[in-house]
């Protein structure tokens, strides 16, 4: 086995990607003790919202008051999606540290995600990146269906390697590559890596799995053999992309602690108090979520 980090970030994404997919409103009241629930946890940075326009995700319309709010821990970062310069401005209002840009490697989702082509969306996140960085704001740059599109099926590395190099050109901070459906099996994982780390440092890059097919951990775990040392996570495995159909959540925070703690890997991350913050949620929402770590903890598994 190739040596593993000794240390990994975690970024929190239930309360944006968590949410915008959930047709259950979680009152502002609720989602604010929440966030602040997770601030608590040790969890590095919390993507709290999306300042998009509330018609496309009305789960985070109130994304505003949310970011005015919650209760800031200095040790954690506070970041949202923003889509373009009404967003960022939204966004710098409420307050960020960091903005989350976004598009897809794969046309089709792109028009259906951001209604653009991907050479029509290069401008705007352009203007977003380099107002943030007037504003002294980091920028990550989300590259969604970097592994498989719901409509085009299968996307090559290079699709992948001409969407992030303008991303870094334009000035983005690090870049979060996302399996959008959930597809990818690890020798996907290894075949995009190989490619992407030829051009860009390890420490530039987030993976971001999602778990529809069981596979997050495993691609992980792939990824960990790389030298990845940063995954975005949902808690209690919240989630689902609503412009790719049969998408499940993103990989479980609880699930991924249980395997990086179960190898002796760093966090700074107190298990308990995300289990705490999962059973919250879950009860708001009404449903059991698919987290295996925290249905065990339950005793329904």
């Amino acid at each position: 086995m190739k040596k593993l980090p000794s240390f990994v970030q975690l970024k929190e994404v239930g309360p944006r990607d968590g949410l915008q997919n959930e047709n259950n409103f979680i009152s502002t009241d609720d989602k604010v003790a929440w966030i602040d629930m997770l601030s608590n946890t040790g969890v590095s940075e919390i993507e709290y919202s999306s300042f998009v326009n509330p018609k496309w995700i009305p789960a985070l319309a109130d994304a505003k008051e949310v970011g005015k709010r919650i209760k800031r821990n200095p040790k954690v970062e506070y970041s949202a999606l923003v889509p373009n310069i009404r967003g960022l401005e939204n966004a710098i209002e409420a307050g960020i540290d960091r903005a989350s840009v976004f598009m897809s490697a794969s046309e089709t989702h792109n028009l259906k995600n951001i209604n653009k082509s991907i050479e029509n969306t290069y401008p705007v996140l352009r203007q977003v990146i380099e107002e943030s960085k007037t504003e002294g704001k980091k920028v990550t740059g989300y590259v969604s269906t970097v592994f498989d599109c719901p409509y085009e099926g299968s996307i090559s590395p290079d699709q992948v390697m001409r969407v992030c190099d303008q991303l870094i050109a334009y000035g983005v901070d690090d870049i979060s590559l996302g399996d959008t459906i959930g597809s990818a099996v690890p020798s996907q994982v290894e075949r995009l890596l190989d490619e992407v780390l030829k051009r860009f440092p390890k420490e530039k890059l987030i993976m971001h799995y999602h778990d529809t097919r069981g596979m997050a951990i495993a691609n992980i775990m792939t990824s960990l053999q790389y030298g990845i040392s940063r995954f975005d996570t949902s808690i209690g495995g919240l989630g689902g992309c609503p412009y790719a159909p049969g998408a499940a959540g993103n990989v479980a925070t609880n699930d991924v602690l249980y395997l990086l703690h179960g190898l002796g890997i760093g966090t700074g991350i107190q298990e308990k108090k995300v289990q705490d913050a999962s059973i919250f949620i879950q009860n708001k929402l009404g449903k059991k979520l698919p987290s295996r770590s925290l249905a065990f903890i339950e005793g329904t598994a």
